[in-house]
C-alpha cells in the first residue's frame, strides 16, 4: 500500500495548489525562518484532515461496503477533471501582501477550505485503502507518510519563494528573472 500511495502523495503535494502558492509567497515576503509556523500548520493540518476524513469514511465503508467502490470511481473522475483544469488554467494575478506569516493554527485550519487537500484526502483514502481490519493502520500510515511528504514539499516551496525574493527586491525585478530564466 505504501509503494502505491507514495507517488500519488508526492505528485499531489509538490504540484502547485493553494498551500504551495501561499507558502512560496510567505517565503518571498518573510523568508524561511518566519514561515516555519505556516509550514508546520500545513503539515499538521493535512495529516489531521486525512485521519478525520479517513475514519469518517471508514464508518461509511463498513456500514455500506459498495460506497468505497463508488467513491473510487468518483475520486478518479474528479482527479482527471482537476488535472484538466490545471492544464488549461489562466495565469494567476498578483496577490496582496500580508503583514505576517500564518500561524500553525491558521495553516492547519486552512486545510478545511483547501479543495486540493480535500481531493488528496478523499481520493487517497478511497483509492489506496482496503476495507478490512487493517483500515485504521492503513489510515495512520497514509497520514504519517503524507506528513513527511507535505513537510518536504512546503520546505521546497518556501525555499523557492525565498530564492525568488532576491529577484523581486531588486531594481530589475521580474523582468530580470524572466530574461535569466527562459522557461518562465
Amino acid at each position: 500500500m505504501i509503494a502505491a500511495v507514495f507517488p500519488f502523495l508526492v505528485s499531489m503535494s509538490f504540484t502547485p495548489g493553494p498551500n504551495n502558492i501561499m507558502i512560496a509567497s510567505s517565503g518571498v515576503n518573510f523568508g524561511l525562518r518566519r514561515t516555519i509556523s505556516h509550514m508546520l500548520g500545513i503539515t499538521i493540518g493535512v495529516a489531521l484532515m486525512l485521519l478525520l476524513v479517513g475514519f469518517g469514511l471508514a464508518q461509511a465503508f463498513v456500514a455500506v461496503p459498495f460506497v468505497h467502490q463508488i467513491l473510487k470511481v468518483i475520486a478518479a473522475l474528479y482527479l482527471i477533471f482537476f488535472a484538466w483544469r490545471i492544464a488549461t488554467a489562466a495565469t494567476m494575478g498578483a496577490a496582496d501582501r500580508i503583514s505576517r506569516p500564518l500561524t500553525v493554527l491558521q495553516g492547519a485550519a486552512f486545510q478545511g477550505v483547501n479543495i486540493k487537500a480535500w481531493i488528496i484526502a478523499v481520493s487517497g483514502i478511497t483509492t489506496y485503502t482496503l476495507v478490512d481490519a487493517s483500515l485504521p493502520l492503513q489510515l495512520c500510515q497514509i497520514a504519517a507518510l503524507s506528513s513527511g511528504i507535505a513537510l518536504a514539499s512546503v520546505l521546497c516551496w518556501t525555499l523557492f519563494g525565498q530564492w525568488l525574493r532576491q529577484f523581486l527586491n531588486t531594481a530589475i525585478g521580474c523582468a530580470g528573472l524572466i530574461t535569466r530564466w527562459p522557461f518562465c
